[in-house]
């Protein structure tokens, strides 16, 4: 499909979203030529091309804060590019994770606690619940996912909204805990339900 970009179209330059490749946030938008989306195919570094400085330019080559590439995707009308990528920092200039105030999926959040609790599990910073959690190792968090399971059960028949909202966010944050100490993640979890929607849509 990138092949059939029409760069013609817009005077050689389509325009770049690009996208969380977890969260779903939009972090920024930018233009490429055929050069900056070849650079950004062989680098793995999303590329575009400057039109303030009339060259390729490698977002976060001067901060660090580049954007690693995880697929590219061509809009219907071959006119424009989405971007999936990992940042390894804020993407905008301004010191922010997104070039867009507010552009936070509600549900993004989910995938940046997956990854706070694999860096948890990687890093094992003293004095942190998480590591402490995962130093107890599988049984015992097991059993940290069973007692919320219970709770949040229990709210959901005998207490208010507040306390099973409170009650499920301890349940999904120990569920979290416990998938990463198998070596998963809610990513996984999202898949098996993907693919079981797919199964029975196609009944």
């Amino acid at each position: 499909m990138v092949e059939k970009l029409d760069f013609a179209k817009g005077g050689g330059l389509v325009p770049a979203i690009v996208q969380h490749w977890l969260t779903g946030a939009v972090l920024m938008l930018g233009y490429m030529d055929a050069e900056a989306l070849a650079a950004t195919c062989e680098t793995g570094l999303v590329t575009f091309h400057s039109r303030s400085k009339g060259r390729l330019w490698t977002k976060g080559e001067s901060s660090g804060n580049v954007l690693r590439l995880k697929s590219l995707h061509v809009d219907c009308d071959a006119d424009a590019v989405l971007v999936l990528a990992a940042p390894a920092g804020p993407t905008c200039h301004r010191g922010t994770a997104s070039c867009f105030v507010g552009a936070q999926p509600p549900l993004g959040f989910l995938a940046e606690l997956d990854a706070l609790v694999a860096r948890r599990a990687a890093e094992r910073p003293a004095g942190s619940y998480t590591t402490k959690l995962f130093e107890g190792g599988i049984r015992r968090i097991a059993q940290k996912v069973g007692e919320e399971g219970v709770e949040t059960a229990l709210a959901a028949v005998a207490q208010g909204d507040v306390e099973l909202l409170g009650e499920a966010a301890d349940l999904v944050f120990h569920l979290t805990v416990a998938l990463r100490a198998r070596g998963l993640g809610l990513s996984d979890v999202a898949g098996v339900l993907a693919e079981r929607h797919a199964q029975r849509s196609g009944d």
